[in-house]
Formats: C-alpha cells, structure tokens, sequence
C-alpha cells in the first residue's frame, strides 16, 4: 500500500474534527460500549471460543473517523475509562479516578545518552515547535481487547534527529514519571519502578512510531499517560510508555518493565503477533472495545505492509 495511504497530514488542533462532533456522529456506538469494556476482562483469559472465520475488509484510504479497514473510533467515554495503568491502579476502571489530580504542569522531557546534542525540552515548547498530527492508529492490548484511537503528536524521528543520534546508538530507552505520592499503584513493591520501555532505533525513528500529546483533538488525558505518551501501533499496547521524563539512547538492548517482571511472557520486541500464544491464552483473536464478539488478529496489528521488513530475517516465534 502507497504511503499516501496511511501518513497523517499536519493538522492544527482547531481543524481537528472536534470530539462532540465524533460522539453525536457515532451515538450508536455509546450503547453498551462501557459495559463491553468490562466484560472484556473475562473475555482475555484463556477461553475463547473458536477462531473467527470471517474474511478481513481490504485496507482502504482513511475517513474522518475511521481506520485503514473502515472502523470507526472508538467512543471517547471508553478510551478515557478503561485505562491499563499500573502506576495508578491494576484496575483498568478506577485509573480515571485515581488520576484525576495528577499534576502534568510543569514538566520536562530529558533526552541523552548516546547523541551529540543532549537536551531537556519542555512540554509546552514541543507543543509550539511540531505541528500535531492526527493519526488514527488501533491499539492491541497483550490482554486481548482492542479499541482504534485518534491520536494527536508528532514523529518520535523529529526529536530524536534534533539531538543527534550517534553511530553507535542501536536502542531507546523510555523512563516515565516516578511519583508514587500521586500514583498509588506505585506503592506496591513488587513492581520494579519506575516504568521502562525500550525500542531498537530504527523502530524509533519509523514515521508510525509517535510521541502522542492529545486525543479526540484535545491534550491527552491523565488517564492516557498525559502529558506525553509513546505510541508504537504494530506493538502491543504496554511498549507504550506514558507520562515519559527522560529518553536515552543506547549501545545496548535496555532492560524493559515486564519483561524485568516475566521475561518468558513478555519479550523486548512484543510486536502483535497472532501466532504467537501468550503463555496463560492465545492471541488469535480480540475484543474491540464496543462490539459483541471477536475479531481476528492482525500480524503487526494491521501495519505489516509498513513494518515487516524490519524483522526480515528474524524468527518472530523466538525473537518476541
């Protein structure tokens, strides 16, 4: 597929179509839409019933509102209360809550390591400097469920080039916000915070790869991993690190959050792979957040036309 097809044209916000306009265009979605999202838990286990049959729509060119394959936004209520957020609460439901006061003001993004230029950035003078983008990406959780996001950011490959990767940079490493006096999940001491994610360079510097700072047109909310989020939509949804302080650039493979935790479940490379059984169910099909039943999994997510030659070579069964 022609790149035409899937690369975001630079939008302002103002010309972004406005979230009450995706919500009264898409009613019919609210039904029910929060009550799928709960049951979606029972549904990521092992029993799953049989694999879908149905022929996958062809990738088409992108709508307002809806995805490559014609699928429309998930509802806003449903992106913004069904939160994996662990540094909040193992609870997808009660992260909203939890988050409401998180402050996200004054903040700064220290990217070093391996580059000619190191430098701290300010939230605020990225937001003036890149031209936000809407790209509407699908978001697979390594639980089974899924929901198709409208992003707003801009290329991780534009920060990253205004520091200047050196040669022997391979890896990126992702540090997000340590404030365990705002975050109660923090508090548990079985978890090795802060939260780390990491990403080999030229998956980095790929034009699908973005930093993320809104949704539905509007700054992204705490619960979304405000005020910057990563953004990777051929991974599972855990690759992206949110509320992110410092970027480093490295010779070597970076140690990552689960895979710290169970490196036989989570691998450093997690890209979504139907083949590839999680340890505890299979990852054949999912759930979208908002319908009834399953839908088969796509190999990169959907993006293999845009993704697979980075892995040329590799056996994706081992290198997970």
């Amino acid at each position: 597929m022609s790149e035409k097809l899937w690369k975001s044209v630079p939008v302002r916000p103002s010309e972004i179509t406005p979230k009450d306009i995706y919500l009264r265009r898409r009613e019919f979605l609210k039904v029910g839409a929060i009550a799928a999202a709960a049951a979606v838990v029972a549904a990521c286990g092992a029993s799953q019933g049989p694999t879908p049959t149905a022929t996958l729509p062809p990738r088409q060119t992108p709508q307002p509102g809806r995805d490559e394959y014609g699928d429309p936004v998930t509802p806003y209520e449903a992106i913004t209360n069904y939160n994996n957020y662990y540094e909040f609460s193992a609870d997808k439901e009660a992260v909203a809550r939890l988050a409401k006061n998180f402050q996200t003001r004054p903040w700064t993004v220290e990217v070093s390591g391996l580059v000619a230029k190191p430098r701290r950035f300010d939230i605020d003078d990225l937001l003036k400097k890149y031209p936000q983008e809407e790209r509407i990406y699908r978001l697979r959780c390594v639980e089974g469920w899924s929901m198709v996001i409208p992003w707003l950011g801009f290329p991780l490959a534009k920060l990253l080039k205004e520091v200047e990767p050196l040669g022997s940079a391979r890896y990126v490493s992702f540090v997000s916000v340590s404030r365990p006096e705002e975050m109660p999940g923090m508090r548990s001491g079985f978890y090795p915070w802060p939260y780390r994610e990491g990403l080999r360079l030229d998956e980095a510097l790929h034009p699908l790869t973005i930093l993320a700072t809104g949704l539905y047109g509007e700054l992204l909310p705490n619960q979304n991993g405000a005020p910057l989020r990563l953004v990777v939509p051929w991974k599972y949804g855990f690759k992206s690190a949110k509320a992110i302080v410092k970027i480093e650039l490295t010779e070597q493979q970076p140690p990552t959050f689960w895979n710290l935790i169970a490196p036989h479940e989570y691998g450093f490379y997690s890209n979504v792979n139907p083949n590839k059984p999680h340890p505890r169910w299979s990852q054949a099909t999912e759930r979208r957040i908002g319908e009834s039943g399953r839908r088969p999994t796509l190999m990169f997510n959907g993006y293999a036309e845009e993704v697979a030659h980075l892995y040329e070579g590799m056996d994706l069964m081992q290198e997970y």
